[in-house]
């Protein structure tokens, strides 16, 4: 054998460990759960092809529209503002003016690092039914009545994306970060000379130069956002998945799977979840690819 052919029988040796690792636990899984999408099967007995039948039997069912709507409603209240205020914490953070930078950097990213089981303990005992909880004190203040939080419609909604907020607007933050960090100091002393305020260079400079960080947040909060699972699962407990109020797409995937031991339209959920994702993920980053496209334009005209 050819040294030139020992170097790359090598080279593969030493990448062969993860690609085989991502066969066995990445590849085969998504793989089988295409092909299990096609059959009825219960997990122990014979599979038995059924087409698209599984198909017919997900998106003819209300609870999967529900479980949709549910998902996208959430997504909106719980990452959308996170990556406004993100942006917003990111351009303080990144003053230096601002004193104890480092300390409120590693705050306000300890949320992310956080257990979540944790999380859904604290943030069940502030939106606790109790008219003495937290939540039910501070809405009691405006002479808003209690709200029964963990059963009511919106309620539920409003207090799992304000932990699903809370627990990832730090880790957006240190993105947009280090995208700051990344822009030459040079553009916004030019600013300055030619008389732009600090509205003006955060319009025109901040938000443009910004742009690759915030497709990239858009699409992993759209992901995230469409697989949400834990946060409602741990919220509101055992009673989740018998509920409709906070119903999630991945939840309606679990139940029929491991509650009610369809695995095949609990697969044929899962593809069409991400065919949903794809689509949803396409069409946000075509939408943030415009961030800060009129500005160059207006410059480059004048």
């Amino acid at each position: 054998m050819s040294e030139k052919k020992k170097d790359m029988l090598s080279g593969y040796l030493y990448i062969a460990p993860f690609f085989i690792i991502f066969g066995i636990i990445g590849l085969y899984p998504a793989v089988f759960s295409i092909v299990l999408a096609f059959q009825d099967w219960n997990g122990l007995g014979e599979m038995d092809f059924v087409g698209l039948n599984n198909f017919v039997v997900v998106l003819q069912d209300p609870l999967f529209w529900k479980s949709l709507y549910n998902t996208v409603i959430i997504g909106l209240m719980g990452t959308a503002p996170q990556l406004i205020v993100g942006i917003i914490l990111a351009y303080f953070l990144n003053m230096a003016v601002i004193r104890f930078t480092n300390f409120f950097r590693v705050t306000i990213f300890m949320p992310y690092i956080t257990s979540m089981v944790a999380v859904a303990l604290v943030f069940g005992v502030f939106f606790s039914s109790s008219e003495t909880a937290l939540a039910n004190y501070v809405i009691g203040l405006f002479g808003v009545d209690p709200v029964s939080w963990k059963t009511s419609e919106w309620g539920a909604k409003i207090a799992i994306s304000l932990m699903v907020f809370w627990r990832w607007v730090g880790y957006n933050t240190i993105i947009y970060l280090a995208g700051l960090q990344s822009i030459p100091k040079d553009l916004y002393e030019a600013a300055t000379i030619d008389g732009a305020g600090k509205v003006q260079q955060f319009l025109h400079i901040t938000i443009p130069m910004l742009k690759p960080f915030i497709i990239l947040t858009v699409f992993m909060s759209t992901v995230g956002a469409l697989q949400l699972f834990a946060e409602p699962a741990v919220f509101l407990g055992s009673s989740a998945f018998n509920r409709d109020e906070a119903m999630t797409v991945v939840m309606y995937l679990y139940r029929d799977a491991f509650n009610l031991g369809s695995f095949g339209t609990a697969s044929a959920t899962a593809v069409l979840l991400l065919i949903i994702i794809v689509g949803a993920a396409a069409l946000n980053t075509w939408l943030t690819s415009g961030v800060g496209r009129k500005q160059k334009r207006r410059a480059f005209t004048k």
